[in-house]
């Protein structure tokens, strides 16, 4: 099975500059390590049930990284907690994906970095929208954020599932 993943992501980062050309009309987000350096880009676009999501990413330790959505569309921090927490769809909040008792919006699966440093992926998520629609919106009045953290996401353990540090962000800003 590794040895399919390493193939796939290799030939996906391949064609990193191809894919970015024919990106699906969305949001634009621009990623961000705590240097301010770029890293990447995303593409947020709306879908009927929820969000499709696009990342090209560079620069970024190879191996399996967390990806969350987070509460608030600021990365001025250099350690990214402006971001706040994950994005959520109720007062109590339970992280995971592999979690029954899931409740948080912002969960999405790991991003994986292959060993030239560079990871592209296309997800995505029914817990969420980019404006209102009886989910989280992403774009709402404070925005929000792609976290990409330094660890995989064991999508059980709380609060953020053992992902660790945040290592990059980007601002998904308010429409209006």
């Amino acid at each position: 099975m590794k040895s399919i993943i390493f193939t796939l992501v290799g030939a996906a980062c391949a064609a990193t500059a191809a894919w970015a050309a024919d990106a699906p009309p969305g949001v634009g987000v621009d990623l961000k390590n705590a240097a301010g350096a770029s890293v990447g880009r995303a593409q947020v676009t709306e879908a009927p049930n929820g969000v499709l999501v696009r990342i090209e990413a560079k620069g970024l330790t190879p191996g399996w990284h967390g990806l969350h959505f987070h509460e608030k569309g600021d990365c001025s921090k250099a350690d990214f907690t402006s971001a706040g927490g994950h994005v959520h769809a109720k007062a109590t909040i339970v992280h995971g994906l592999l979690n029954t008792e899931a409740t948080e919006a912002g969960d999405l699966p790991n991003l994986y970095v292959g060993a030239d440093g560079t990871a592209t992926v296309e997800l995505f998520s029914t817990y969420v929208s980019l404006a209102a629609s009886g989910r989280p919106a992403l774009a709402d009045a404070d925005g929000s954020a792609i976290v990409i953290h330094a660890n995989p996401d064991d999508y059980r353990t709380q609060p953020i599932g053992g992902a660790g540090a945040r290592i990059a962000c980007g601002v998904i800003a308010p429409k209006g």
